[in-house]
């Protein structure tokens, strides 16, 4: 059975949703260990959930991006599943769009592949945290804290013991963890 990780940039306050300027993707690095590791992820990944917030954001910006990173050329060539209720033309390649995402999951998690690995994607990441349906959580926490915001975690969804995989400082300057639920 596939993994489901959920990849998730974090404030240090523990907010997952971008209110403020703390997360620029113009800025990933060529080389250290947070390229390297994005290298080793990606190369384990071969599917990509996202919601349709998260989706149209990565598709305005990506294709064509000028990046010396590779995630263009990656995200372009990698399956790409978007949760939404409206959207129906994906306009980008290798993109299939799905309305429920506890069902396209259960079914992908049963074919050959690699990780399933969803970003961004608030609502979708707690609808299958409701679900049971996440394996593996990582976590890239950027130095700023924005005091509100979202988290990972809905309130009616904790849970429990998380089990840590990982654990480090990357290229002396971002915290990186990663755990097992369950």
């Amino acid at each position: 059975m596939r993994s489901v990780v959920i990849t998730q940039n974090i404030t240090a306050d523990g907010s997952i949703e971008m209110l403020d300027d703390w997360f620029d993707p113009s800025g990933m690095p060529e080389t250290g260990e947070l390229f390297e590791l994005n290298q080793e992820q990606d190369g384990a990944c071969d599917l990509v959930l996202l919601g349709r917030c998260t989706f149209e954001d990565f598709r305005g910006y990506w294709p064509g991006a000028d990046d010396a990173a590779g995630i263009s050329d990656y995200l372009e060539s990698v399956d790409k599943v978007v949760v939404s209720r409206t959207l129906t033309e994906p306009g980008w390649q290798n993109t299939t769009v799905v309305r429920d995402p506890l069902t396209a999951v259960r079914e992908l998690r049963e074919r050959d592949g690699g990780e399933i690995v969803i970003t961004g994607s608030i609502s979708v990441c707690h609808a299958l945290l409701r679900a049971g349906l996440v394996d593996e959580i990582r976590f890239y926490e950027y130095p700023w804290a924005q005091g509100r915001g979202r988290r990972l975690f809905p309130a009616d969804c904790a849970p429990g013991r998380l089990t840590l995989l990982e654990s480090r400082l990357l290229d002396g300057i971002m915290p990186y963890r990663s755990y097992r639920i369950g």
